[in-house]
Formats: structure tokens, sequence, C-alpha cells
């Protein structure tokens, strides 16, 4: 049973066996409803023919998805108490979730009145704890308080941007989002928050699965509506190839140390953790290319827009974008990353001619050459890794 109330201090950077909390497990699944909300509305699009003409409001919504979640995670490595007002702050985040869930149809429009809403109620929450921490932690009090004015600075200027025709230009959300992103680095010139480097590396790598998931979430549904017209092999190959590559994916993401190259080299963590918006981004896009893909081999009803061409790119991309960063993310971190930046250039290269090969072969097989290509460096980067762990040959 969680404590009425207990001072908020600073936890300890060196806690052995830190891991995820029930509440913030909990606090992720409400993020599930978001995300599956702006993949769908991402796929509907490309299916369309209008992929490359959702993609910017796609990064839009994604953007306050993933920085709302974000936020709360680096608060709560570095004071989590985990007490009834800090759960209750943490629920009214999650309400505000919830939302912005409800917002992402009419954002992908261009009206993004829900979502802010949604944004300032989970900031409300947010900002309480930084005063809170501000009060009961002198020693990071400048810092909680840069956070706290910092953040509801901001949330200011997202609020009054609502007032402007069609919520303002692009630029000023560009600009309000940059803002955002400069208030953690303004406020831990301070002193940095007592985040744990391993606990931070397992949220990541938790919302990494649940970006996984609602691939295979997207897929499932894609596959129940063209099942009802009929099972085809193309459907089957597609399906198949789909796993293959989300498994593949997932193993590749977590070949990577992160959580002691975090602990090795701190000061590399807002690169790092920044770096991961595309990488999530590229993630919740996949579950989409994978949708358009399935519902390609469809018939009747089902038949979509979208060229063979179009939909092979829907996948190729997000999966080259996710794995050049991995690579671009993990080299300062770890010095040597597990899979070599050659082996990532050379999938790139094949799978990026697998686009232009498409209309000749169909989605089906270029699905198939994606997935073979994963399963290719996969295997190779394992045979190196095999040999390296090899002892060495005596004298």
């Amino acid at each position: 049973m969680s404590p009425l109330r207990t001072r908020m201090a600073a936890r300890d950077l060196g806690e052995p066996h830190r891991v995820s909390s029930p509440l913030e497990l909990l606090f992720d699944l409400t993020f599930v409803a978001a995300v599956s909300q702006i993949v769908g509305r991402l796929a509907h699009a490309t299916e369309q023919g209008h992929g490359l003409e959702a993609v910017g409001p796609f990064l839009m919504v994604f953007f306050a998805i993933w920085w709302a979640w974000m936020n709360f995670t680096w608060f709560a490595s570095a004071y989590d108490t985990d007490d009834v007002p800090y759960r209750v702050m943490t629920l009214l985040q999650m309400a505000g979730v919830l939302v912005l869930a409800a917002g992402v149809p009419a954002a992908v429009e261009g009206d993004f009145t829900i979502v802010t809403i949604g944004y300032l109620v989970m900031r409300v929450g947010l900002v309480s704890l930084w005063l809170r921490a501000a009060v009961a932690h002198p020693e990071g009090r400048a810092t909680a308080l840069r956070y706290a004015i910092g953040i509801s600075f901001v949330q200011v200027l997202w609020v009054s941007k609502l007032a402007l025709p069609g919520g303002g230009p692009v630029w000023l959300f560009i600009a309000c989002a940059l803002l955002d992103l400069s208030v953690p680095p303004i406020a831990e010139r301070t002193g940095s928050t007592s985040w744990h480097p391993h606990h931070i590396a397992e949220r990541y790598g938790l919302f990494t699965i649940i970006l996984l998931g609602e691939s295979v979430l997207a897929a499932t549904n894609a596959v129940q509506g063209a099942v009802a017209h009929g099972l085809s092999v193309s459907l089957v190959v597609i399906a198949m190839a789909g796993l293959v590559i989300l498994f593949a994916l997932w193993w590749i993401y977590f070949s990577e140390p992160a959580g002691d190259g975090l602990e090795e080299r701190r000061e590399q963590s807002f690169i790092w953790g920044y770096g991961h918006y595309l990488i999530f981004a590229a993630l919740a896009a996949l579950g989409a290319g994978l949708e358009v893909a399935v519902a390609s081999a469809g018939e009747g009803e089902h038949h979509i827009a979208a060229g063979a061409q179009a939909v092979v790119a829907s996948v190729v991309i997000p999966v080259v974008v996710m794995l050049v960063l991995l690579w671009v993310l993990h080299a300062p971190l770890v010095g040597r990353t597990v899979v070599r930046p050659q082996a990532i250039g050379v999938a790139a290269v094949l799978m990026v001619l697998t686009v232009f090969a498409a209309p000749a072969v169909g989605v089906a097989a270029g699905l198939t050459v994606i997935a073979a290509v994963l399963v290719l460096l996969l295997v190779t980067t394992l045979a190196r890794e095999g040999r390296r762990s090899l002892p060495a040959p005596p004298p």
C-alpha cells in the first residue's frame, strides 16, 4: 500500500535493481489509445494515396504524444515518491492523455483544440509535481523551479495559439515545440536531476514495445478486414513478413546496451533522449505501413488507391530511419555498437532498392525481401558477436 505522504527527495543515482513501477506501467497504457489513433489516421491517408500529405500532421501530433510521455518519464526517474499525492497527480496526467487521444482525429485535420486541452491538463499535473519537488528538495529547488516556470510559460503559448485562425501557421507550432524542447537543457544548467540511467533505458525500451505492439494491433485489424473477403496467399505472406520485420527490429533494438552507456556518459542523455522522437515516430509509422500493406492484399471494398511502390515505401522508410538512428544515437554512448554501421548501410540500400522494384514484384514479395534483409542483418550481427565472445586461442 502506498504511503499517504512522504517527503519528495531525489532518488539515488546508484540505486540497484531500479525498474519501472506498476504506476509507470499503467501510465504507459494510456498512450496506447493516442498512438493507435494517429497510426490509424496515417494508414488511412496512405491507403487513399495521400501518405506524403499526412506526414506533417502525423509528426506534429506524435510530438505531443511523445513529449508528454517523456516529461513524466524523466521526472519519475528522479522524484518518484509513489505516495498518494504523487499518484493523484499522475492520474491527472493520465486523464490528460485520454483527452489528447480523443483529439487526435481533429488534430490530423488541423484542429489542435482538444489535443491542446489534453496537453494542458497533463502540464498542470506535471507542474504541480515540479513545484512539490522545489518545496521538498532544497538542493534541487532552482532546477525544479526552472522546470515549473519554463513548462508553464510554453503552455501559455500553446493555449494562446488556439486564438489564431486555424491555430496559427506551421512555423508557430515548430517554434512552440522548440521552446518546449529547450526547457530541460535550460533548467538543468543549475544542476542535473537524479535520473537513473538503467531506469531510463528500461522506460524507453517499454515504450518501444508499446509501439511495436501498436504495429501488431494495426496489422491484426487489417487482417481481420481482409480475411472477411477471403484468405489469399499474398495476405498470409504479408502478415508473416510483417511479423518477422517487427521481431527483427525488437531484437536489434534491445541488442544495444543503452543503460550502461547512459551511466558512463550522462552528458549524452539529451541527444539520446530527444533523438528517440524519430525512432518512436518511425516505429509508429511502421504500424501504419504494415496496416496498409495488409489492406493492399484485400479485395472488393478493401481496394486501396496507393500503388505497390507507395505501400512498400511506407514500410521501408520507417525501418531504415529506425536502423540508422539506432546507430547514430548509440554510437556516442557505447563507442562500438553491436550492429555495425556498414551492415546497416548495406541493409538500408537493399531495402530502398526494394521500393523501386515493388511495381514489378508486388507488395508481398517486397515485404518478404525486407524481412529477409533484416534477418540477414541480425544473423550476421549474432555471428560476429559470437566470434568475439570466443576465448582467444592459446599461444
